[in-house]
C-alpha cells in the first residue's frame, strides 16, 4: 500500500539484549488519516471477530512454524 512519505514513520532502536548481544527493535507507525482512507477504521465490519476461533491445532502448527520448529506439513 502505498503511502505518503509525510503519513509514515520508521524508527529503530538498538541495545544489547540480555545474553549480551546487541539487538535491532523497528517500529513502524502509519498515521490514522492513511488507514480511513484505505477504508481501515474500527466501525468496519472486517475489524471486529465475527466467528469462532481457529482450533488449536492450528494455533500450535502456526507457532511451531513461527519459531523454526520444521516445516509447514498441513497438520
Amino acid at each position: 500500500m502505498p503511502f505518503p512519505p509525510d503519513d509514515v514513520r520508521w524508527d529503530r532502536v538498538c541495545a544489547p539484549g540480555a545474553d549480551g548481544r546487541w539487538r535491532a527493535w523497528v517500529t513502524v507507525t502509519v498515521a490514522a488519516s492513511a488507514l480511513w482512507r484505505l477504508g481501515l477504521h474500527p466501525e468496519q465490519p472486517t475489524a471486529a471477530v465475527d466467528g469462532p476461533s481457529p482450533p488449536r491445532w492450528w494455533h500450535a502448527a502456526g507457532e511451531r512454524y513461527v519459531r523454526g520448529a520444521g516445516r509447514w506439513n498441513g497438520r
